[in-house]
C-alpha cells in the first residue's frame, strides 16, 4: 500500500517541493521508518502523527510504515511535514482518496488531539507551488491569508486532520480563501510613531532626511537622553512606501524567521530592528546548523539600528562590512551554501566617551583622554568609511522640551524623500542594481557627481585637513548628490558639498583628535 503526498520545505528564504511517500506493508509487529534526511522536529513527527490520528477517530495501522521525504538528499528540518505524512498514512491504508493527492500541497504542525497549528514559510510555499503549477495549498487557518497574497492559486485554510480527510474525500466543501492585496498592504501600512514627536534636533532631523533621500548610513554621536534612539526609530516612518515586490520579499524573510504576526498576512511598513549589542555575529548575520537569517536579513528593506556601537563586539561588527557592501550576505556550511538578501539602512548610535557627557555642556564629563581614544577605537575605521553621515546629537534644551508646538511630521518630510528618490529613480532607469544615491558604483560617479572648480577645491581641502580616505571621498560625494536632488538641483553646487563635509568630518574630529 503506497500512498504520495506533496508537501514542502524551506532553504534560504525559497521554497522546494517535497514528495512524501507512505509505505505500509503487513508486519507482526508495527514498525515506523522515517528517511530522507529528516532532521530534528521531522523525526519527532511519528509520535504527533501517532497521537492525532486516533485522536482524530482513526485507527492506526497495525502495519510496518515507512515514510520516504524526496529528493532524498535535501535535509528536511520543521514541524510542517505532521500533516502531510498523517495523510499519506491514511492514503495507504484506504481512509483517503488519492484523486486530489496530485494537485494539492498539504503542510501543517499536528497537536496531539488532531488539531492544526501555524508553520513558517507560507508564502514562500505558496510562490513555489504556483511556480510548479500546483493547484491549491491545505494549510492552517492562521497561515490562510499570508498564502492567498500569491495570485492565480487556490489557498484553503483549516484547523483539524479531521477536516483534511473531509474535504480530500469529498464529504465537505470548502471555499478558498480571497484576499484583497492593495486593501490588506494598506491596512498594514501604518506607523505608530511620528517625527512630530520630536522637540528640536533640528539639524539631525535634516540629516536623517538625507539618509532616508539617499539611502545613506548614519551614525549619530551624542549624550544619554539627547533622543538618539527616538529619533533612530522615526527613520522608517520618512522612507518611500514599499512597493509590493519588497513587501512580498520581506514578507518572505519574516514568515521563514517566524517572526510574522498571526494574520498580517502581508508587511506593510519598513522593518525596524535593533538587536542588543551581546547579540552573535551568527545572530546579527545569520548561521546554525541549518542556516537561519540574521537581523541584516531581518531588517532587509528597511532600518537595522545599533545602539551603544562600541558595546558591540568588534569580530560581530567586523563581519557586517561585507552585507553592507553587497547588499546579500551567504552562509556556507559543509552541507549547504544559502544567501540571504540584506539591503538595509544602517543606524549606529554612541556616547562621546564612556561616561557619555563630553559633549554635554549640563554635565561634567569624568573620561580622561586615554579613556575616550580606547572608547572610540573599538569601531574599526573601514566600518566608519561605510557609514555616509555622523551627526552630534546635542543635549535638548528644557525651553524646547516644553515647548508646546509640534515638530514637523513625518508625512510632510516624506513628500521630499520621495521626490528626491523619484529623480534617483529616472536617474538610474538604465543601470542595473543602482536604485538610490548610495549605490553608485565609480561609473556613476563619474557620470552624476561632477564638481565645478570651487566645490572641488573645497573637497581637496577636507580631505588633506582631515585626513579623509578615498572611500570617505566617494561617500562625500554621494552625499552631496542627495543634497542637491533634494533642492532640485542638476549639479552638484558648493552648498551641497560644505553640507556633506560637515556630515563627514564628526568622525575625524573624534577619533583623531
Amino acid at each position: 500500500m503506497l500512498a504520495k503526498v506533496l508537501s514542502s520545505t524551506i532553504q534560504g528564504i525559497d521554497a522546494y517541493i517535497v514528495e512524501v511517500e507512505a509505505h505500509l506493508t503487513g508486519a507482526k509487529l508495527p514498525k515506523y521508518h522515517t528517511v530522507g534526511l529528516p532532521e530534528g522536529a521531522v523525526k519527532e513527527s511519528k509520535e504527533r502523527v501517532k497521537a492525532a490520528i486516533k485522536n482524530s477517530g482513526y485507527d492506526f495501522p497495525f502495519k510496518h510504515v515507512t515514510i520516504n521525504l524526496a529528493p532524498a538528499d535535501i535535509r528536511k528540518e520543521g514541524s510542517a511535514f505532521d500533516l502531510p505524512i498523517a495523510i499519506g498514512i491514511m492514503a495507504a491504508y484506504g481512509y483517503v482518496r488519492h484523486t486530489y493527492l496530485n494537485n494539492i500541497l498539504i503542510l501543517g504542525e499536528l497537536a496531539l488531539d488532531g488539531s492544526l497549528r501555524p508553520v513558517k514559510g507560507a508564502l514562500s510555499v505558496a510562490i513555489s507551488a504556483r511556480g510548479n503549477d500546483i493547484r491549491g495549498v491545505i494549510l492552517p487557518k492562521e497561515n490562510a491569508e499570508e498564502a492567498a497574497v500569491v495570485e492565480g492559486i487556490k489557498v484553503a485554510g483549516v484547523s483539524s486532520l479531521s477536516e483534511v480527510i473531509a474535504i480530500l474525500n469529498g464529504e465537505v466543501s470548502i471555499q478558498p480563501v480571497i484576499v484583497n492585496r492593495d486593501e490588506m498592504f494598506k491596512r498594514n501600512k501604518v506607523y505608530t510613531v511620528d517625527f512630530k514627536d520630536v522637540k528640536g534636533q533640528e539639524q539631525v532631523k535634516r540629516a536623517l532626511e538625507v539618509a532616508a533621500s539617499g539611502g545613506h548610513n548614519v551614525i549619530m554621536i551624542g549624550p544619554p537622553g539627547s533622543g538618539k534612539t527616538m529619533l533612530a526609530k522615526r527613520l522608517p516612518t520618512i522612507l518611500p512606501d514599499l512597493v509590493l515586490d519588497e513587501a512580498l520579499e520581506t514578507t518572505k524573510i519574516h514568515s521563514v524567521a517566524g517572526i510574522l504576526p498571526t494574520g498580517s498576512g502581508l508587511v506593510g511598513t519598513r522593518p525596524f530592528r535593533s538587536p542588543h549589542h551581546t547579540i552573535s555575529d551568527a545572530g546579527l548575520i545569520g548561521g546554525g546548523g541549518m542556516p537561519k537569517p540574521g537581523e541584516v536579513s531581518l531588517a532587509h528593506n528597511g532600518v537595522l539600528f545599533l545602539d551603544e556601537l562600541p558595546e558591540f563586539k568588534k569580530n560581530v561588527l567586523e563581519v557586517m562590512r561585507q552585507p553592507l557592501e553587497d547588499g546579500h550576505v551567504t552562509i556556507a556550511r559543509a552541507a549547504i551554501s544559502l544567501t540571504y538578501p540584506s539591503r538595509f539602512m544602517l543606524v549606529a548610535a554612541m556616547n562621546p566617551c564612556p561616561c557619555g557627557y563630553s559633549t554635554d555642556p549640563n554635565n561634567d564629563c569624568t573620561c580622561v583622554p586615554q579613556m575616550i581614544q580606547r572608547y572610540m577605537s573599538r569601531i574599526s575605521g573601514p566600518l566608519m568609511d561605510r557609514i555616509d553621515i555622523h551627526i552630534e546629537v546635542p543635549a535638548v534644551p528644557f525651553s524646547q522640551l516644553s515647548g508646546m508646538e509640534a515638530g514637523e511630521p513625518s508625512e510632510e518630510i516624506t513628500k521630499r524623500v520621495q521626490k528626491a528618490r523619484q529623480i534617483q529613480l529616472n536617474r538610474y532607469k538604465s543601470t542595473s542594481g543602482v536604485f538610490s544615491n548610495s549605490q553608485m558604483q565609480t561609473n556613476e560617479l563619474k557620470a552624476y557627481c561632477k564638481l565645478d572648480k570651487n566645490a572641488s577645491e573645497m573637497i581637496k581641502t577636507a580631505m588633506e585637513k582631515l585626513g579623509l580616505s578615498a572611500r570617505a571621498y566617494d561617500r562625500i560625494l554621494k552625499v552631496s548628490r542627495t543634497i542637491a536632488d533634494l533642492g532640485g538641483e542638476k549639479t552638484i553646487q558648493v552648498q551641497h558639498v560644505s553640507e556633506a563635509i560637515q556630515y563627514r568630518s564628526l568622525d575625524r574630529q573624534l577619533w583623531r583628535g
